[in-house]
């Protein structure tokens, strides 16, 4: 399948592989990779999260009429659309719902993994989330933390020991800001230097580096501390007090000044993919998503 930038499927995995670490247009040092010269360094894309009270079809039909090309899975109704006790055969079939709308998906949350059981069990549930992104078609799975001190190892342990495992199967790992123990760039980059790995960097979030610290630290000041690891970012505004049900644009980030300075510390090309919209029925979130899509746009174009 090819779309109207140029990329197969198999070619846009391929441009996301570098150093062992799937960055999605980047390469290890955060050049970009480019399969040619017309496609954009920057990929906008939309979760399935402001639909996730339907059915993740419908959100991809949604996501398709706002007129994006690259979605990223998340919320549906009753959960996630993938996690570790998804089944292969699911996941796949997620993986065909997502190319009968010609949309391709740069990123996955996968939610928790069960490392309070064991160690072991953390590592196998990890596996089992690398199989099924790459089932699904899937370029880097999203993982977001934990907020137990005592989980805080074993849970990294898990990651660390499957990064290679996602390195074999084209899936890159990547951790948010996303409260708890990594609620800021800067602990997300002393996760980022515990692992060690290549396949492991930060997806980052500035909506939440608002609402994590109670709209207190700007992620204009914050980015500098993720400068060299960015494969990506959940595109989420913020509205005080502690709102991110957001279209991108209309909140307190100041999105140009963000991802400038990203640029500058080495994000020049990967994903940029809405988590969260202003809340509505079915069709006006596709408008909402249609107004952040043009709002990005416009930021890509002048970066």
């Amino acid at each position: 399948m090819k779309g109207k930038d140029g990329l197969t499927r198999r070619g846009f995995l391929t441009r996301a592989t570098a150093g062992g670490a799937l960055a999605l247009g980047l390469s290890a040092a955060g050049r970009r990779v480019a399969a040619d010269d017309t496609a954009s360094p920057y990929q906008i894309g939309c979760y399935t999260r402001p639909w996730g009270n339907q059915e993740y079809r419908v959100a991809l039909d949604a996501i398709a009429e706002a007129g994006y090309r690259y979605v990223g899975l998340m919320s549906t109704v009753g959960g996630l659309v993938i996690t570790h006790e998804t089944s292969l055969e699911e996941a796949a079939a997620v993986g065909e719902a997502c190319k009968e709308r010609n949309l391709l998906a740069p990123s996955a949350y996968g939610g928790g993994i069960p490392v309070a059981e064991s160690l072991e069990a953390g590592i196998a549930a990890m596996r089992r989330l690398i199989d099924n992104c790459a089932a699904a078609g899937v370029a880097d799975l999203l993982m977001g933390g934990t907020g137990d001190a005592e989980l805080q190892g074993p849970y990294y342990k898990a990651i660390a020991e499957t990064c290679d495992y996602g390195v074999e199967k084209n899936v890159s790992i990547s951790v948010k800001p996303h409260g708890g123990l990594n609620a800021t760039g800067a602990e997300c980059r002393d996760i980022v230097n515990e692992v060690g790995h290549d396949n492991f960097r930060i997806w980052y979030d500035p909506g939440n580096i608002f609402f994590y610290s109670d709209a207190e630290l700007d992620p204009v000041d914050d980015a500098p501390d993720v400068d060299g690891l960015v494969v990506g970012m959940c595109v989420k505004d913020y509205k005080h007090p502690r709102n991110v049900d957001v279209t991108p644009g209309t909140g307190m980030v100041d999105f140009p000044a963000v991802l400038r300075r990203l640029k500058a510390g080495g994000f020049t090309g990967g994903p940029l993919v809405v988590e969260t919209l202003a809340r509505g029925d079915v069709k006006e979130t596709i408008q909402e998503a249609i107004k952040a899509r043009e709002f990005l746009e416009e930021i890509v174009a002048e970066l």
